[in-house]
């Protein structure tokens, strides 16, 4: 017999097992490159036909922030950071996520999936031709200099992460591979920072909305945190290399997720 909550069929135990895997997966992906959402928001819509969209987006952040804010620790303690430039980007994310969406409601969703796609096929191109692209670490801008590009950088982000929401860390962290010229790691964690941030502004409004299930969010939560402990630990250990192996990995499965998604959508 299934569990209930607010009127909503949560499965049995088997689903509850089943998403605090996804979440423990997401969670690992997510302290690595970013990318966790194409594992724990496809589970949670699976398993959970019953439940609203919102409930379960807000149930994945829940899940989310608390892997993020444990990988953005790990990171902080492991790699040393700008200042500037992670007060830049977390800045200019804070101010614009909620812009983009509150713009993205007002907007038809077809065009957005081609856009994703796009974009993520060019960071994959550059990527995959420019090898040692993200091994070196050596930041174009330090110090007061980085202010103004990491705030931009941030702005862009935030309200690409509310305007649209997928591949967010990933086109974060190229953005500081090419652009920073900083190395794997270092976007790495940089990059869980401002996620942090965007995650903390979806989240202030799924909660006063009632749109979280908590019971299974806490569940994903501590999966999450368990996922990305061993995230972290991987990432720190193995590098900007094995990070950029794990970035194109993930990239690549991005990709062809919105690929199946356009051409669904255009065969329909």
């Amino acid at each position: 017999m299934g569990l209930q909550a607010w009127g909503i069929e949560l499965g049995g135990v088997e689903v509850w097992l089943l998403l605090g895997s996804a979440a423990l997966l997401a969670g690992f992906v997510d302290a690595v490159v970013g990318g966790g959402g194409l594992v724990q928001v496809p589970a949670l819509f699976g398993t959970l036909p019953s439940a609203s969209a919102a409930s379960l987006l807000g149930t994945a952040k829940l899940s989310s922030i608390a892997g993020t804010t444990l990988a953005a620790w790990r990171y902080l303690r492991s790699v040393r950071l700008d200042g500037v430039a992670v007060l830049g980007a977390v800045l200019g994310a804070a101010l614009t996520a909620w812009a983009g969406a509150a713009v993205v409601s007002l907007l038809p969703r077809d065009w957005a999936d081609p856009l994703i796609l796009l974009l993520l096929v060019g960071v994959g191109a550059v990527t995959l031709r420019r090898r040692a692209m993200g091994l070196d670490h050596s930041p174009r801008w330090s110090g007061r200099a980085a202010w103004w590009p990491a705030f931009l950088t941030g702005s862009a982000i935030g309200f690409y992460d509310g305007f649209l929401g997928p591949g967010t860390g990933t086109l974060l962290m190229f953005i500081f591979v090419r652009a920073f010229r900083y190395d794997f790691l270092h976007a790495s964690a940089i990059s869980k920072l401002v996620n942090w941030v965007t995650n903390c502004s979806a989240l202030a409004f799924f909660i006063p909305a009632g749109q979280v299930i908590w019971a299974l969010g806490m569940l994903m939560a501590v999966c999450n945190v368990g996922g990305a402990w061993l995230g972290t630990r991987m990432a720190v250990r193995g590098g900007s290399g094995l990070v950029r192996r794990v970035f194109i990995g993930v990239l690549l499965v991005m990709i062809a997720r919105m690929a199946w998604v356009v051409a669904q959508r255009w065969m329909g």
